[in-house]
């Protein structure tokens, strides 16, 4: 039934867009058919310093793994994100910086004000010896300065590593090791909720870590004010860097196959992956994926809310909007402070036309109900987008309907760190939806499935999601292991990027994300996704949220242990319990049967909103003594609620 909603492009998106269906279907043809002339053609959304000649040289044989777009081509990220905007509109806005305390100052930076920060950012780091092919540590919250540590280190050739802010000093001494990386740029605290987090003490912990004590100079932005350690010989404030500096400084000249940044992946067990983003592909593609998937247009005010330590800020909150000129907010908060309607203020504040987040922030706008828009009108807006994760048809009617008023598309898109940019996903005057897929792929992009086999599922069907061919946008390499990159993404389907999820494909050719294929459970021999189930559970009209993990069976072999969120009005109770059984068993089968459901008030979710799988499975397991590093979950409570709740099943039952 999901697949007979389709919301067909309204008659203003298909006017009014930059790309309308007959054009997608043209130049997808063309990008799959002749991709050297394809992306020859979009390549000139940057400016180059010297023009490539060569568009592509990519293999992935084990033996001769290699990316390489655009090698012969030069360029300057920084020059195309600020210079070449300023004689045209130096006086428009890049940046709108809205504090987490509503009652503080915001900012409005406009292109030159932020060319004349990273110019003097970027002389202050090379008075500092940071030099062409260095790696800097970004480790700051979401503000001004973070955008401009990340573009002055792209001006003078360095290259940035920024690590997300709620990462404890031990998953920050990973990434600083592994990168060895000699200098570090922090900020006293951040502030989220009202609440001062101490990111200088976690660096100062960190470095205590790391073997040999690597780093050279910490530079501190202030911004709580409040004291903080230091060191006079090692810690230098961010104002002190910038004073004095000369508000021009020369763009270094990159190779586009040059390092633009290292992005450490999240969630494994082992020590994270440094995926290695270069200059010139990674750039075309930001730019390109931002402008047509949200049909970016001159006037509009564009808000992604994902943080900057995560792909989406780097794609989507920086690099991407600024090459196009846009105009983008950033917020330092979170979306229920002071109050669950703060989110929507500030889209009626600003008058934002484009609102891209996660489906997370969806579902708990839409468990408010009313409160979470209530005194707004958000008449501004013209397109909505999530990312993430699959979003599940309730929220995005939800999304559609109430908080888009029925105005807006939505655009829900599939992508990884490891893709640079955007995959698959609706283009608004080009695609009708289906609630809860992620629709098409974008141009350049071959999708295909695979089953457990080995075999290609060709129409419809279901499998392992595989890309075949590059795209300009793709990581080169995990940082000091090329085995690795090989091993972890070419290996499983000889010839194709193997994505890590399962998808399904409908009658139409449009994409269902189904989740991760290590996210599968062994209950008697039938393999299920937890993905699967979760999203049948949140098809309940008494359930926000729920996830799924395995738990041994002796019987089975694994069991089902299901944590569920219920909606505020429901009733944890025996006869809820039994209603979510049958659902499951009326959704997806007999074998969906949960051996065991505990309510939980929240899930456990880091300050990004990703869910911590990994501690439900410790839950289920009864291993709550080994959780491993928690210090980056957003509300510690909910975890110890869950512990203190959990339900101890026997194993043979």
């Amino acid at each position: 039934m999901q697949e007979q909603q389709l919301y067909p492009v309204s008659a203003s998106s298909g006017q009014e867009a930059l790309i309308d269906q007959r054009q997608y279907r043209a130049m997808y043809q063309l990008s799959i058919e002749q991709p050297v002339r394809f992306w020859a053609e979009q390549a000139n959304c940057i400016d180059w310093i010297k023009p490539f000649s060569e568009v592509r040289d990519c293999s992935f044989d084990r033996q001769d793994l290699h990316i390489d777009w655009f090698r012969d081509g030069y360029l300057n990220v920084t020059a195309n994100c600020l210079d070449r905007h300023l004689v045209a509109m130096g006086d428009k806005t890049a940046l709108i910086w809205e504090a987490d305390d509503p009652d503080e100052s915001h900012r409005q930076i406009s292109y030159r004000e932020l060319y004349n920060d990273v110019c003097r950012c970027a002389n202050g780091l090379l008075e500092l010896g940071v030099s062409k092919g260095d790696i800097v540590t970004i480790y700051l919250p979401l503000l001004p300065e973070t955008v401009v540590s990340m573009l002055a280190c792209a001006r003078i050739g360095a290259v940035h590593c920024v690590v997300f802010g709620g990462f404890s000093a031990e998953a920050l001494a990973d990434r600083i090791e592994d990168s060895q990386s000699r200098w570090v740029i922090t900020a006293d605290h951040s502030l989220r909720a009202g609440q001062q987090i101490g990111l200088k003490g976690n660096v100062d912990a960190a470095l205590g870590r790391c073997a040999g004590n690597c780093v050279e100079k910490v530079v501190v932005v202030r911004r709580s004010g409040a004291a903080v350690a230091w060191h006079p010989q090692r810690d230098i404030w961010f104002s002190d860097l910038l004073a004095g500096q000369a508000e021009h400084c020369a763009p270094a000249v990159m190779a586009a196959e040059d390092p633009l940044f290292v992005l450490y992946t999240a969630g494994s067990a082992n020590r994270p992956r440094g995926l290695v983003h270069s200059c010139g592909g990674y750039l075309v593609y930001a730019a390109i994926t931002h402008r047509y998937v949200f049909d970016c247009q001159p006037d509009d005010i564009y808000w992604c809310t994902a943080d900057i330590g995560w792909i989406t800020g780097h794609s989507y909150v920086v690099y991407g909007p600024l090459a196009n000129g846009a105009s983008t907010l950033l917020h330092e908060g979170v979306p229920g402070y002071p109050d669950i309607s703060r989110w929507s203020q500030l889209i009626d504040k600003y008058k934002v036309s484009i609102f891209y987040t996660v489906p997370t922030v969806i579902r708990s706008l839409m468990v408010h109900g009313n409160a979470a828009i209530r005194g707004t009108d958000r008449s501004s807006l013209r397109l909505l987008g999530s990312v993430g994760e699959p979003i599940n048809p309730e929220a995005w009617q939800w999304f559609y309907r109430v908080f888009g008023r029925g105005r807006c598309p939505v655009i829900d898109t599939w992508w990884q760190a490891e893709t640079g940019g955007i995959m698959i996903a609706p283009l608004p005057g080009a695609t009708a939806l289906k609630p809860g897929s992620a629709t098409l792929p974008f141009f350049g992009v071959e999708p295909a499935l695979f089953d457990g086999a080995g075999n290609r599922v060709e129409g419809e069907g279901e499998g392992y999601l595989v890309i075949r061919g590059s795209w300009p946008g793709q990581a080169r390499s995990i940082l000091g292991d090329p085995g690795g990159f090989y091993e972890a993404y070419f290996s499983q389907c000889p010839g194709y990027y193997f994505t890590g999820d399962g998808a399904r494909r409908d009658a139409d050719g449009y994409y269902w994300l189904s989740g991760r294929v290590d996210e599968v459970i062994n209950v008697a021999g039938h393999r299920l996704s937890s993905s699967e189930i979760e999203k049948a559970l949140v098809t309940h009209r008494s359930v926000l949220e729920a996830a799924v993990v395995a738990y041994p069976h002796a019987i089975k072999g694994q069991g089902l242990y299901v944590f569920v969120t219920l909606c505020a009005d429901q009733a944890a109770d025996e006869h809820c319990r039994q209603d979510l059984v049958e659902w499951l068993r009326l959704q997806i089968g007999g074998i969906a049967t949960p051996d065991v459901i505990q309510w939980a008030p929240s899930l456990p979710k880091t300050l990004s909103g990703e869910l911590v799988r990994r501690v439900l499975r410790k839950i289920a397991y009864d291993d709550c003594d080994h959780l491993g590093d928690i210090s980056n979950l957003a509300d510690p409570d909910v975890l110890q609620h869950l512990i203190a709740n959990r339900v101890r099943p026997s194993p043979g039952v």
